[in-house]
């Protein structure tokens, strides 16, 4: 049956949503930080002895082995717990975490061949919490256990070949987008098992493969390729079908210009100093596609006359589409980000960190004046979540973790 809710009821229903994940790296843990800006309470499962392995990358800026740099960018308002899922008894209170918290989403990005191994296969869990929703990440699928980082599913993927000059080597994104893209899809499947559920009642098993998240984004290039022959490669900075776009010196730095249609063309070349490209065989976007070395070469004899900020204003008052080439320092500063970087605080060492805006503004972080908890210490929630919510003693505590339980 459907219930209406308003926007606060929404970002309270989130608040009342449990998630715990066996995560590790960048994939999984991008996804659960995001739904913990929604204001689900997110519960990171980890190795009582190994952890996640980037917890040891970057600097250690606190004095703390388990909780360098790295880490902090994408863990802030998650909770952390340990686990040896190795052994029956950390499995036992697995099974009673998820049933007593209780747990609503159970994610996971193991290798498929350990969910069984492990006790964290959906059938498992779905007979602990018949509702429950199971995500499971992989890099090419629950039936293989090919090892998968972000820069392999780049190559295998395509994007490598998309990426760099014309004339050079494939490269590498400047960000993992098959990482950051295949949490952007799982959390629109974990919102419509959520809706499913609340129309229903019942849970849902989600299997995601970064592979094929990866070459989804591959829209045109695969329609150009498969259906008409096309040869789609690594351009530099110009555009397979819209000239001229690409990078262009100016007197103090450089400037992307991106014309993408003929109305701006006629504007750009009514502009002081842009007038000699008036020509009728660049009047259309494909002539100008025809001859589009020799027109970004003059177009930057015309470029490095101005600063950034004259052709910026120049071009802002044409409506045609122009910035400055950013550094991240500058980023940071622009007005549009700048008011929505979110931040967390230590309550350890006093460190403050600034972190990424979201890609939107949730009603929970407006309530929490976009700040978020400190990303969690190596097993920090051990007893609040174990004794708190199991109601374990200290004594049965300590002797778990004497045992390697937790």
């Amino acid at each position: 049956m459907y219930t209406k809710y308003n926007q606060g009821e929404v970002m309270e229903v989130f608040e009342r949503i449990t998630v715990l994940s066996l995560e590790q790296a960048t994939v999984l843990p991008y996804l659960t930080y995001r739904l913990a800006m929604d204001g689900m309470r997110v519960i990171r499962l980890e190795h009582p002895v190994y952890g996640d392995p980037n917890r040891r990358v970057g600097e250690n800026v606190l004095g703390d082995e388990m909780l360098r740099s790295y880490f902090l960018a994408i863990n802030a308002g998650k909770k952390a717990i340990t686990l040896n899922l190795g052994v029956p008894e950390g499995r036992e209170l697995l099974y009673r975490l998820i049933k007593e918290l209780p747990v609503d989403i159970f994610c996971t990005n193991q290798l498929p061949r350990n969910y069984k191994k492990l006790g964290i296969d959906y059938e498992t869990l779905r007979e602990v919490k018949e509702d429950i929703i199971w995500f499971g990440v992989t890099g090419f699928g629950p039936d293989s256990n090919e090892a998968a980082y972000d820069p392999i599913l780049q190559a295998r993927g395509g994007l490598m070949e998309l990426t760099g000059e014309a004339d050079g080597p494939p490269m590498v994104l400047g960000i993992p987008l098959p990482d950051m893209g295949s949490s952007e899809h799982g959390y629109g499947l974990i919102m419509k098992a959520l809706y499913k559920r609340q129309l229903t009642g019942e849970g849902s098993r989600i299997d995601l493969a970064m592979f094929e998240s990866t070459v989804s984004w591959l829209t045109v290039p695969i329609t150009m390729t498969k259906s008409f022959g096309k040869k789609i490669t690594r351009r530099g900075n110009t555009h397979e079908f819209f000239a001229p776009v690409s990078v262009y010196k100016t007197r103090d730095g450089y400037v992307y210009i991106a014309v993408g249609n003929d109305r701006q063309w006629r504007d750009m070349t009514q502009i002081p100093g842009f007038e000699s490209l008036a020509k009728p065989e660049y009047e259309t976007n494909a002539g100008r596609i025809a001859d589009k070395e020799e027109l970004n070469r003059r177009i930057e004899e015309i470029t490095k006359n101005y600063t950034s900020e004259e052709l910026i204003r120049l071009f802002n008052e044409r409506t045609i589409p122009i910035s400055k080439i950013n550094t991240i320092e500058e980023v940071v500063e622009d007005p549009l980000v700048k008011r929505w970087l979110l931040r967390s605080k230590d309550p350890v060492t006093g460190t403050e960190i600034t972190l990424a805006p979201p890609p939107y503004m949730t009603p929970f972080l407006q309530k929490v004046s976009q700040e978020l908890s400190f990303p969690p210490r190596f097993g920090e929630h051990n007893e609040e979540i174990y004794g708190g919510a199991l109601g374990l003693s200290s004594a049965e505590l300590k002797e778990l973790k004497e045992k390697g339980v937790i």
